[in-house]
């Protein structure tokens, strides 16, 4: 245990907000497992105390399963879904049935098994993957639990002051954190696709994750403070840390009742100019979320959560009644829905799909190439769209990772036959449905003038456009530094994209992080973007820039960093711009 005092961990940042509490430690479950032979004539009745336990197990899950729906809604209630099929896949079932016949204690059974498949996950590169081996492990230990009678620690001694620390969450456990109205969380493992932070970011609940041993070195009770918007964690901190972080949260609180102040006024500049701020979305219950912070519509509905946490494709009407409810819920507004941002790779994992493991999976078969390799995918998708566009003429299509002319014309022609389809079954639809790309392949940036002749609109995806245009993998640490949103080739990228887009007599938006960022908010200005699409909570403060400045000097900035050559360049003209 560390002794010092304003002991800093740095973790990764799940959710954001500063909160300083009282740590509440759950600890994690630790088993002392031993083998044991079993007699063949006890056998039987160790196979009735595993089936026991594991519909104990069921029900516990099933349960979570309906207080996450109560809290967040279906969507989110899909995660818990994940550990009821672990458990009844007979796979497993069957393994640990058969170690049980051969003489082996169920609670050894049931570790053995699914520790060997846990190990299998440690090999995995894929992020995605390497996360999901939680899922196992939590499955694993609520079985044993139940088989040995242990009762897990509860929440219930929670108050509101209290920051929760721990090895893991469930996404049970974050809902009752909800309920208790807990200040924050920070966990040992967990990453930005982890379960634990998406069910974070979706309670604005303060969160910092893979922390990789914060449970070990704090005493429940301990003064703790979660940083989520720098992803740290101080331990023992002084108190001239608490009065400083005391201090922040007051501003914190202050900078949010001000921009709230902002919600129903226009994103205008001084002298006049107007731009539209967006909003993305995973899901119709961000929706929320979008209203509170007076987003213009909807930039960017990542259409993929539908697909997370389940074994079988989602239906037409589960796309329709998605998209629905997001068209009901802003009828006058833009709503944007990009079309399946997956790879095989993804869907081969969850039990979707069946595709060998690919070396490259960013630039593998994904999005829109994974849809006209097999059509029937965004039949389904497509259809979905077009019959929820009847109640909102404002839903546009906007199809990813477009890399040419070809990719672009043959999803088109896949559109048109399901209009026809559509037609021929006498159901609504827009007509004229507007159709974009993202832009955030090199070669479609490279070609973007050829491409914004044929589409209605045209979304920059800064994300890949950046890594891909830079050889940068952002979430590898020896390269993470090099990527660079302000690189002279991203700004020119970025000018010649929306130049392009303006020629052909078509709106240019934005819908990557670059956008978020209040930092290149003036820079974007500049170059002519005509739509920001954010996060929900960004909203506020990405408009607060845009009435702060004219267009006519964002112009000039803008201007000036595209003559800058290198780094240091950017950098003078940056701090100028913050100067004025």
């Amino acid at each position: 245990m560390a002794q010092n005092s304003n002991v800093v961990l740095k973790g990764v940042a799940a959710s954001a907000g500063i909160v300083i509490g009282k740590a509440f430690l759950l600890e994690d479950d630790d088993f002392c497992l031993i083998e044991r032979q079993l007699p063949r004539h006890v056998r039987a009745a160790e196979l009735k105390r595993l089936e026991d336990a594991l519909e104990k197990t069921r029900a516990e899950f099933r349960t979570a399963h309906d207080k996450i729906n109560e809290v967040l809604g279906e969507n989110y209630a899909k995660i818990a879904d994940v550990h009821l099929l672990i458990l009844d896949d007979p796979v497993m079932k069957n393994d640990v049935s058969k170690l049980i016949n051969d003489g082996v204690n169920a609670e050894f059974a049931v570790y053995k098994v699914l520790d060997k498949i846990i190990a299998s996950f440690d090999a995995m590169k894929d992020e995605y993957f390497r996360e999901r081996k939680q899922d196992i492990q939590d499955v694993s230990k609520k079985i044993i639990n139940n088989l040995l009678g242990k009762e897990k620690r509860t929440l219930a001694s929670l108050n509101d002051d209290s920051i929760v620390i721990a090895h893991n969450l469930t996404p049970a456990d974050t809902v009752a954190i909800r309920e208790k109205f807990v200040k924050g969380f920070a966990t040992d493992i967990g990453g930005k696709t982890s379960h634990t932070a998406i069910v974070a970011q979706g309670l604005e609940i303060p969160a910092v994750v893979g922390l990789k041993n914060i449970s070990a070195q704090v005493k429940n009770g301990e003064t703790v403070i979660v940083d989520g918007n720098k992803g740290e964690v101080i331990l023992k901190p002084s108190e001239e840390i608490i009065e400083k972080y005391k201090k922040e949260c007051t501003l914190q609180a202050e900078r949010v009742k001000e921009l709230a102040k902002l919600k129903d006024l226009p994103a205008e500049t001084s002298d006049g100019h107007k731009v539209a701020i967006l909003a993305n979305i995973d899901n119709p219950h961000d929706m929320s979320s979008v209203n509170k912070n007076g987003a213009g519509g909807i930039g960017l509905y990542r259409s993929e959560f539908l697909f997370f946490n389940r074994n079988n494709m989602p239906s037409e009407n589960e796309h329709y009644q998605n998209y629905g409810k997001v068209a009901k819920a802003a009828p006058d507004k833009e709503v944007v829905i990009r079309t399946i941002d997956l790879g095989g790779d993804k869907l081969a994992g969850m039990g979707l799909f069946d595709m060998q493991k690919e070396q490259n999976p960013f630039m593998g078969l994904r999005a829109i190439r994974l849809c006209l390799r097999y059509p029937e995918i965004f039949i389904d998708q497509l259809k979905g769209i077009l019959r929820a566009s009847s109640a909102n003429k404002n839903i546009k299509i906007m199809y990813p990772m477009i890399s040419g002319l070809g990719e672009l014309r043959e999803a088109n022609k896949i559109l048109e036959k399901v209009k026809a389809s559509l037609r021929a079954e006498k159901v609504k639809f827009n007509e004229d449905i507007e159709v974009g790309v993202m832009i955030e392949v090199p070669s479609a940036a490279v070609i973007v003038e050829e491409i914004a002749k044929e589409v209605d609109f045209i979304s920059i995806g800064t994300n890949d456009l950046i890594q891909y245009t830079l050889a940068v993998d952002r979430v590898n640490e020896n390269v993470a530094h090099l990527y660079d949103p302000l690189h002279p080739a991203i700004l020119r990228l970025i000018k010649n994209i929306i130049d392009a887009g303006h020629s052909a007599g078509i709106k240019v938006a934005m819908c990557g992080e670059m956008a978020g960022d209040p930092d290149f908010t003036v820079v974007l200005l500049g170059l002519g973007l005509d739509e920001f699409s954010v996060s929900a909570p960004q909203i506020p403060k990405v408009k607060k820039v845009i009435r702060s400045v004219s267009f006519a000097d964002s112009k000039a900035a803008a201007e000036e960093m595209l003559k800058c050559r290198d780094k240091e360049g950017i950098a003078k003209a940056m701090k100028k711009i913050k100067n004025d």
